[in-house]
């Protein structure tokens, strides 16, 4: 097989590949058994049917077809392997003329990921938020864990703001019922503001009994986008009684005797959270650095195809339901250019990002172990309340195995970097990376400053 590359643009090359007539001998046999299987011939039994029989059956000229048909995505790889070009997206192909007994011919235009010039890493500077740990976060942990132990007590007064409410909702479009919007029994917190909007407003100062009606925008269902008069009805009130901050409660609620104890250890943990938070905007702001300083030429198929894939999405959620569309825009108050213009805007900053991060696990030569991807398939798994082994059939079935093994390595590549750049806090003080970025350790064999005494 011969290939040549063609340069059409820094994002997209084009393969003109030639394949001898003698090279497809091995895809020749396996469509012939293949058709075999298919063909009934008088006195053959199923498969066993010559190559000549079944030629003149269907035609030498629709086994070349579909010998060439099957044979081209293998020489596609192949070509793309030997060319040493980095594709990406599907390739559009245009095959020639067919002639049995002739090479067969072919062209392969497809998107590649541009040559990126990367800078020095040590001339980047980035600054983030210092971590401080107050007496406010602390006091906010310890009230969260005196809501796990509080008690729930039913009260006979209007709803306030914290109460916990059992309420019926129903809602009516120009006076008819929406059946799907219709509930009851409803567990809510008031002030959560985790169901509709207008809905805790609406519950301040109603008791058990006693129902209000409210104009809210529906955020699902076939009439997703839509205004409805929203009733809602309160069962019942219950008010949330918190246990006395003392050594009883911090041996009802930890490991510890005293509260003294459990409110250093509440500060130590929400000292080791604000350095997580801080290390996610380090490679957050390291990110945004490189997107603003590095040029990188954007491949239109693919920066399109995302763009489709995010309104798809959408429109997807909705049944495919154009005007429905139309009215949960209208309801945010922007339009589909406007939401198309952003969707755009997103999908460059993510085509970018993401050839920026591939360029430099290039450089870096990062790899992937396995234990790597399983521990981020196992990850996403949890964040969709799913088994590990059926996530991962899954994302094989789907052949996503691929985009999980890209996002890691890319993680990777952006984490190996981070030691060589400039951190600094808003107060002018250089942050310590090598907590949550260690220093990549030389192999023994190779590192000729290993200590040998």
């Amino acid at each position: 097989m011969k290939s040549t590359v063609e340069q059409i643009s820094p994002t997209r090359v084009k393969l003109n590949v030639e394949v001898s007539f003698e090279e497809l001998e091995p895809d020749f046999a396996r469509t012939y058994k293949t058709m075999a299987r298919d063909i009934r011939i008088p006195g053959f039994r199923p498969g066993k049917a010559p190559a000549k029989l079944i030629e003149a059956r269907v035609g030498r000229d629709a086994v070349l077809a579909q010998v060439v048909n099957d044979a081209i995505p293998a020489k596609y790889s192949e070509a793309v392997e030997s060319s040493e070009i980095k594709a990406i997206g599907q390739p559009e192909i245009d095959l020639s003329e067919l002639e049995y007994g002739k090479s067969i011919t072919f062209t392969a235009e497809v998107d590649v990921r541009p040559e990126i010039d990367l800078p020095d890493y040590s001339t980047l500077e980035i600054e983030v938020e210092p971590v401080s740990v107050d007496d406010d976060a602390v006091d906010e942990q310890l009230e969260a864990l005196r809501a796990r132990f509080g008690t729930l007590t039913g009260v006979d007064r209007p709803v306030a703001d914290g109460d916990f409410v059992s309420i019926d909702l129903s809602a009516t479009i120009d006076g008819k019922e929406v059946e799907e919007a219709a509930t009851s029994g409803l567990s809510h917190e008031v002030g959560s503001g985790e169901l509709i909007d207008g809905l805790d407003d609406a519950l301040i100062g109603l008791k058990a009994g006693e129902e209000k009606i409210f104009k809210s925008t529906l955020v699902a269902g076939d009439h997703s986008g839509d205004e409805a008069d929203v009733t809602v009805k309160v069962v019942s009130v219950k008010e949330r009684e918190l246990p006395e901050v003392d050594d009883e409660f911090a041996q009802l609620a930890s490991e510890f005797d005293t509260v003294d104890e459990l409110k250093a250890d509440l500060r130590e943990r929400v000292a080791r959270s604000k350095k997580m938070g801080q290390a996610n905007a380090i490679s957050e702001a390291l990110v945004a650095k490189l997107v603003e300083t590095i040029d990188v030429p954007l491949p239109e198929a693919i920066v399109a195809a995302e763009v489709d894939g995010q309104i798809h999405q959408v429109v997807h959620s909705l049944n495919h339901d154009d005007e429905a569309f139309e009215r949960l825009l209208e309801a945010q108050g922007t339009t589909r250019e406007k939401f198309e213009a952003e969707a755009r805007e997103g999908a460059e900053k993510s085509v970018k990002t993401q050839l920026l991060l591939d360029a430099i696990a290039d450089q870096q030569e990062t790899d992937v172990a396995q234990d790597e991807l399983m521990q981020q398939i196992m990850f996403q798994a949890q964040r969709y309340g799913m088994q590990p082994a059926e996530f991962a059939q899954q994302l094989q079935q789907a052949g996503q195995v691929g985009a999980i093994y890209a996002e890691v390595r890319r993680s990777k590549a952006l984490s190996s970097i981070v030691n060589e750049v400039t951190v600094k806090d808003t107060d002018g003080t250089v942050v310590d990376t090598d907590e949550f970025f260690p220093k990549q350790v030389a192999d023994a064999e190779g590192d000729e400053s290993t200590d040998e005494s």
